[in-house]
């Protein structure tokens, strides 16, 4: 949007919903003080690479590997992969990491996934994971390995469950960006903001498929149960 300015030397705000760290993509400085002409909603939280593990924990308590799948190249995706690993720890569960820069990738990563002895998949979110979300369905109910990752549409596409930021409450939320800056706020002076809202996700087709019984606290704390 253009603040109705015909000065050349003023920048058209851009209100953001960015998947992974808006600091390491240099989208802004910082959170608190974006310092251009960017602002928005950052939908990467380390925290939920932990719960999204004791998840599965909780549906599978023999679970001791973990196969993450997730884009090199995605900013904040090393921040990411640090969080999974020191959650995997306190869980006791060994993890293996694939790099999937591209869809070609996923062609590689399978067998390297079986050979690791994987028995759940942990898929960090972004576009490139989430336009192959079917295409891991389909590897993981072959192969009776459940995967899990932080969209709603990945559980849609027939994986076990997701949990993250609810993504239609997270669009809203970008929207007050928007309102803000139309009365007269500038991005620079709007700190960067994450999810106010989260869903568990969980396909009970799929459990079922896999032979997994859905413990009843689990049941209870979904949010949606695709059946």
């Amino acid at each position: 949007m253009v603040l109705g300015v015909r000065n050349p030397d003023i920048k058209v705000p851009i209100v953001f919903g960015f998947s992974g760290d808006p600091v390491e993509a240099k989208l802004v400085t910082s959170f608190s003080r974006p310092g251009g002409n960017l602002t928005g909603i950052a939908m990467q939280s380390l925290d939920l690479v932990g719960k999204r593990l004791e998840l599965l924990k909780e549906i599978m308590p023999s679970l001791t590997r973990v196969a993450i799948l997730a884009n090199p190249s995605h900013p904040g995706e090393q921040l990411e992969l640090r969080a999974s690993r020191l959650a995997a720890e306190k869980l006791n569960i060994a993890v293996s990491y694939f790099a999937v820069s591209s869809a070609r990738d996923f062609a590689s990563a399978w067998p390297a996934l079986l050979q690791a002895r994987a028995e759940a998949i942990v898929a960090f979110p972004d576009a490139l994971i989430m336009s192959q979300a079917a295409a891991i369905s389909a590897f993981a109910k072959q192969n009776g390995i459940p995967a899990v990752s932080g969209w709603s549409e990945f559980a849609e596409e027939g994986n076990l469950l997701t949990y993250g930021p609810n993504l239609r409450a997270t669009w809203e939320q970008a929207a007050g960006f928007v309102d803000r800056i139309l009365r007269g706020a500038r991005p620079t002076e709007l700190p960067v903001e994450q999810p106010s809202s989260f869903e568990l996700v969980v396909n009970r087709r799929t459990a079922t498929e896999l032979g997994l019984i859905l413990p009843p606290a689990i049941s209870m704390r979904t949010d949606r149960m695709i059946r």
